[in-house]
């Protein structure tokens, strides 16, 4: 069901994510919602960006008189606690009726450990970042639904997107956080180089433990190898920190740099020219679909008046992932003639959804995973803004970059050849 939503629509919906319990009841005294997220820590710089974005759309349900009259009451679980933490307040909030959809969560670790226990619970559960591939890799799951992508779409894109801009890349070196979302991300992006230009080399992986405040040693190793392509899926304050550093060492003059997730910092940190960058994603509020939409323009100065920043991308996939919970508790109550949906409701609407966003669409594949499309460009000064702005932008439609439901999806990279980056839209198409 595809559904055009406004702003004030948008916060409507959010209030509707925390209705009824497992049957049909009258309106509750209070709508709940469990949203998990750093807001402490060094990962507060990506996590905290999400938090703000709920809270904007959440006080303006609650100004326009709550849902139906019922006001919107949100609890936020701090991600940086751990998983055994993370997993017990999730229980906690799962036993409470008013809590009937969990926003969860933004480490992929702990979507991972929260996964089983959604489906033990039955609760319909939207990993409003949970990158990782191997979240719904099974197939089986009923409850747990991913709109915003994974990293297989995402990190293939920086491979198409860096060998039409640099064809003659010959090395290549990677640092990225020592966890699972590094590894992946690296494994991904070095098979999809091989792919499609099999003489590429990796001359040096490098995995820094996350939250480290020094990379000295690795920029020292990275500025003596020289790599044609610097890759690095840094994110939150690591990623500051390791910009601050590099840029004096020459690192972003020596190398083409790929930071993907570099939009994040481009309000916080120097970042030359043509610095590859993009939002894992298709969230990024100045992109032409963005900019035609005046719901989207709305929020983002709603969000820069509140934090004194524009959104970033983390804030748009909290957005995007309430819209899309949204979605799924209109396409509910209309089949169901207008009650509170239970749980079971909810998680049916989710399955086969089509939803547009503020920044385009998400399509729950049968697998519960949502094809986004994926943004990338360069890095480019801008007039009458302080900051960089993402420029020379490609956009990959959602299914392009993404294997069929079943498939293994590194054995499926290793199957692609060179012609198949020659079919999708070339730097600077997207406009």
């Amino acid at each position: 069901m595809k559904l055009r939503i406004s702003l004030s629509a948008v916060a409507t919906a959010i209030g509707l994510v925390a209705a009824a319990p497992a049957v049909a009841q009258e309106k509750p005294a209070t709508l709940g919602l469990g949203i998990f997220t750093f807001t402490s820590g060094p990962a507060a710089a990506y996590g905290m960006p999400g938090k703000n974005a709920a809270d904007l759309m959440i006080d303006e349900i609650n100004a326009k008189g709550g849902i139906a009259g019922v006001p919107v009451s949100a609890v936020y679980v701090d991600e940086a606690q751990g998983a055994q933490g993370v997993i017990a307040e999730y229980r906690r909030l799962a036993s409470e009726p008013k809590n009937q959809v969990m926003v969860a969560a933004l480490s992929s670790a702990n979507c991972l450990a929260l996964a089983p226990l959604a489906e033990q619970l039955e609760v319909p559960t939207v990993g409003w970042n949970c990158d990782t591939h191997q979240l719904l890799i099974d197939g089986k799951s009923k409850y747990v639904f991913r709109p915003n992508g994974n990293t297989i779409p995402e990190f293939i894109a920086y491979a198409v997107y860096l060998l039409e801009r640099k064809p003659d890349v010959k090395t290549v070196a990677i640092i990225n956080p020592d966890y699972a979302f590094g590894h992946d991300a690296a494994k991904i992006f070095t098979a999809a180089l091989k792919a499609l230009k099999p003489d590429v080399e990796v001359v040096a992986e490098l995995y820094p433990k996350l939250g480290s405040p020094n990379y000295q040693t690795e920029i020292s190793r990275l500025t003596t190898a020289r790599p044609d392509v610097v890759f690095s899926n840094l994110w939150g304050a690591d990623l500051e920190n390791f910009v601050r550093q590099a840029t004096p060492r020459g690192l972003f003059t020596s190398s083409q740099v790929i930071l993907a997730l570099g939009e994040t910092v481009l309000q916080r940190v120097p970042l030359p020219n043509g610095v590859i960058v993009g939002v894992l994603g298709d969230g990024w509020w100045m992109s032409p679909d963005a900019k035609a939409n005046v719901e989207t323009a709305k929020f983002a100065a709603a969000y820069k008046q509140r934090f004194g920043e524009y959104p970033v991308f983390p804030s748009i996939k909290m957005a995007n992932a309430l819209i899309y919970v949204r979605a799924a508790y209109q396409a509910a109550m209309q089949k169901n003639g207008g009650k509170w949906p239970t749980r079971a409701e909810i998680a049916e609407a989710m399955k086969g959804s089509n939803v547009t966003t503020l920044t385009g669409t998400t399509q729950t594949r049968a697998d519960n995973d949502g094809l986004v499309d994926q943004i990338v460009g360069v890095t480019m000064k801008s007039e009458g803004r302080p900051f960089p702005l993402i420029g020379d932008m490609a956009r990959y439609k959602g299914d392009s970059l993404m294997p069929q439901p079943g498939q293994d999806p590194i054995a499926w990279i290793s199957t692609l050849k060179p012609e198949f980056a020659k079919s999708l839209p070339k730097p600077g198409s997207y406009k």
